[in-house]
């Protein structure tokens, strides 16, 4: 079934590009803005459904896996062990966007003059060091819930968690039930998964339909240089992962590949989510790994999301033809350590972190509007590499913790309890009835 539904949204991303291509180049700009609408709708019912599983399986897979990890002790190893991890892929990811954008040049060929322009200066305002913080602790958790704020759910399930655990038998009845509840929303996942293919269609020919196949070849540069990057990223990424979990390394890709895939076509790493933590559980990363890690990768190890910050702000410093410094780009790269930690949950988050930066660092604001007509072809490709570094994140974790099993000799509990069960019927005595 898995391998069906990937093929299935792969032929759905084909078609939807070749539809799009037709709707833009046959239609006036009008009409297929009128269609890109009508399939605007179809793909915003399956993010909305998708978003409407992410607050209550973060919640309960994550204070689950936090209860059952055993003694504090244990929870700050792995705790320690993931945000070094974090922090780690943050500064590569940086740094690789700053060598590659300084390399290529992208935005060498525009030569723009700098204009008066306001446009975005509230986005840059929008986020600060100060608002982050302050936003990180909830004020209710059902207000959290109700806004799919995760990083404010992570909160809360850490400190509901480590009760849960603190208690122990006490509370076994109720952890049963949070437990139960995760699978109960896996189980409502696969189900919107099967929508997946026509909110695929829709979102890639909504977005060729109105913007047309040519805007690629115009941003050719960018988009081609950022996506080579990327490609760079994927192979750092899977050459540590390799010398950690060893070859098992190129069975994981092959297991993620379709939360990469509906992450890369949808635009949205989040719709992924459910997906990959079933497909990890699967691969042989145990639950309260895979329960602890992700919903941490998804609020702090958004590395697609950082590349492209400091790929996107050099990029338009090159477009005006104004030089940064070596000590200016360090320092917007050690901000970027620090803001692009709060990009989880917030739409569009790296474009308001861009504006941030371009105002610390004093360039252009009105450059941000120059990255807007590509942005949604490049949030594809790092809603994708998002997907894979907690992937991998995750796994190592799991390796260090002695916690990554072979799916094979014993298969993940979610999974397990997902399968339908074969009732046998007893085999009593011949002529007497069994009880």
């Amino acid at each position: 079934m898995a391998t069906n539904l990937f093929r299935f949204i792969i032929a759905a991303m084909l078609v939807g590009i070749v539809f799009g291509a037709v709707i833009n180049s046959t239609l006036p700009i009008e009409s297929a803005t009128t269609i890109a609408g009508y399939l605007g709708v179809i793909t915003d019912i399956f993010l909305r459904l998708i978003k409407m599983l992410i607050a209550p399986l973060v919640l309960t897979t994550l204070t689950v896996g936090i209860a059952n990890m055993g003694d504090s002790k244990t929870l700050g190893r792995v705790g320690f062990r993931t945000i070094s991890w974090f922090l780690a892929a943050s500064l590569i990811a940086l740094s690789l966007g700053l060598i590659m954008v300084n390399l290529l040049q992208p935005g060498a060929g525009f030569a723009l003059e700098v204009q008066e322009n306001g446009a975005v200066t509230s986005q840059a305002n929008a986020f600060t060091l100060s608002v982050f913080i302050t936003h990180l602790v909830p004020q209710s958790v059902f207000e959290a819930l109700a806004d799919n704020e995760i990083l404010q759910i992570v909160v809360f399930s850490v400190f509901a968690g480590t009760a849960l655990g603190a208690l122990g038998s006490k509370v076994s009845r109720f952890t049963e039930l949070l437990e139960q509840g995760a699978l109960v929303v896996l189980r409502m996942t696969g189900y919107i998964m099967l929508l997946a293919p026509f909110a695929v269609f829709a979102a890639v020919g909504s977005i060729i339909a109105t913007r047309g196949i040519g805007i690629l070849i115009t941003y050719g540069t960018f988009v081609g240089g950022f996506y080579f990057s990327l490609l760079l990223l994927w192979i750092l990424l899977a050459s540590v992962g390799r010398l950690v979990i060893g070859k098992r390394v190129y069975s994981l890709l092959t297991a993620i590949r379709e939360p990469v895939t509906l992450a890369f076509s949808t635009a949205s790493s989040e719709a992924a989510y459910p997906k990959l933590l079933e497909k990890l559980e699967r691969f042989g990363v145990s639950n309260r790994i895979a329960s602890f890690v992700l919903p941490l990768g998804y609020s702090f190890n958004l590395d697609g999301s950082m590349m492209y910050c400091t790929f996107a702000t050099l990029f338009i410093a090159q477009v005006y033809g104004i030089e940064l410094s070596g000590l200016q780009q360090i320092s917007m790269l050690l901000l970027l350590m620090v803001t692009s930690k709060g990009m989880a949950g917030v739409p569009r988050a790296s474009l308001v972190v861009i504006a941030a930066t371009l105002s610390f660092l004093g360039l252009p604001e009105e450059g941000l509007l120059l990255i807007l007509a590509v942005d949604h072809f490049l949030d594809m490709g790092r809603s994708a590499t998002n997907v894979l570094g907690n992937s991998i994140a995750t796994a190592v974790i799991a390796k260090w913790e002695d916690q990554l099993r072979d799916p094979a000799l014993e298969p993940p509990t979610i999974e397990k309890a997902l399968e339908p069960r074969e009732i046998k019927p007893k085999i009593g005595t011949p002529g007497k009835a069994t009880a």
